[in-house]
């Protein structure tokens, strides 16, 4: 069973990426620029089909990245030393940069109809109270149908861990102000966690801390509210996944944080598997997160060619085509050799 929750989950990171590269096939077909192939993975082609064009649209077998090839991005001049107006290189600087950046925006705009699905099916991550344990503490300060829409003053989400994350920092017997909307009427509630005892998946009883409130269920935002709250949350998981990555360079996040092709896959079927819920969360982080890390400076992402294109603009003068090939050639390997490694480490050592 598992296989097909693995077969499922890499044809959403292929959906993923082939949204991606539609982003920037669009933009340059828009364009008019010359577009030699458009692929679904990397590696031997398993399927290839030559379009009238003279496009070549293929899916190939390492299923854990795409492209979408455009004549002459590493050169300008034709077979005879020549300037060859079909060339990449050969557009102006401004449609280059459209067409560079419109794989990113694609998957931002899908990241926007992601959010909008996850806010209208699950809400921002506020939790409605459907039951108590026998052992509650706190029954008679709370009530079934209870909406809990903050914690000490902060509002569960799905980005800062919902209720759950936010309970876990605090102490038993501490004060906890739970404020909570009950039938429309808005109450502070000061609760308490208490040790109990819980069985885990293999049937054993474990320690463990909690409030006492059972099954909460996730609360939907309207049609209105979410069609309104999908841009601000979308940008609000673009901020989570900056400040993620600005944390590596600080040290105040770690590098099991992170995860490479493998984890993404293994994540997405670990999620498929649990529930739909957790998949309906993991739409949106997935399109937000190749959105941000592709539009970073890092040579081979697009970032770094926006770069490269940005300072050919301005210096009317391009960096040597050797030079930058070979700059986002050692940053490919350098990428590549980073997601292996940081897979490895997160399946053998995290």
């Amino acid at each position: 069973m598992i296989v097909l929750y693995v077969f499922l989950a890499i044809l959403i990171l292929m959906f993923m990426i082939m949204i991606h590269e539609f982003g920037h096939y669009l933009a340059g077909k828009l364009l008019k620029f010359k577009i030699e192939e458009f692929s679904i993975g990397f590696g031997k082609a398993l399927f290839s089909k030559t379009m009238k064009s003279g496009e070549v649209f293929s899916i190939r077998l390492i299923p854990l990245g795409g492209y979408c090839a455009f004549k002459g991005e590493d050169e300008d001049e034709d077979e005879d030393g020549k300037p060859d107006p079909d060339c990449f290189n050969n557009f102006a600087c401004w449609k280059r940069i459209i067409v560079l950046i419109s794989g990113a925006l694609f998957n931002l705009l899908s990241g926007f109809i992601f959010t909008f699905v996850l806010l209208l099916t699950l809400g921002t991550g506020n939790v409605k109270i459907t039951g108590f344990r026998d052992d509650c503490i706190n029954k008679d300060k709370l009530a079934v149908n209870d909406i809990i829409i903050e914690v000490d003053g902060v509002e569960p989400t799905f980005l800062n861990g919902g209720i759950n994350g936010l309970l876990a920092s605090r102490e038993v017997g501490e004060d906890i102000v739970l404020k909570i909307d009950r039938n429309g009427e808005i109450l502070d509630v000061v609760v308490q966690k208490y040790e109990t005892q819980v069985e885990n998946d293999k049937g054993e009883m474990v320690d463990t801390e909690l409030i006492g409130i059972t099954n909460p269920a996730y609360v939907p935002c309207s049609f209105g509210k979410s069609l309104v709250q999908a841009v601000p949350y979308t940008f609000k998981i673009a901020w989570e996944c900056l400040r993620i990555l600005g944390g590596l360079f600080t040290g105040t996040v770690g590098v099991n944080n992170l995860g490479g092709p493998v984890t993404t896959v293994k994540t997405i079927a670990v999620s498929a598997q649990a529930n739909m819920s957790s998949l309906i969360l993991l739409f949106p982080l997935i399109a937000v997160n190749l959105a941000v890390f592709n539009i970073l400076p890092i040579p081979a992402l697009d970032g770094a060619r926006v770069l490269f294109v940005a300072i050919e603009w301005i210096m009317k003068k391009p960096v040597s085509r050797e030079l930058e090939a070979q700059i986002h050639n050692i940053g490919l390997m350098v990428l590549f050799s980073l997601v292996v490694v940081i897979d490895i480490l997160q399946i053998f050592v995290f």
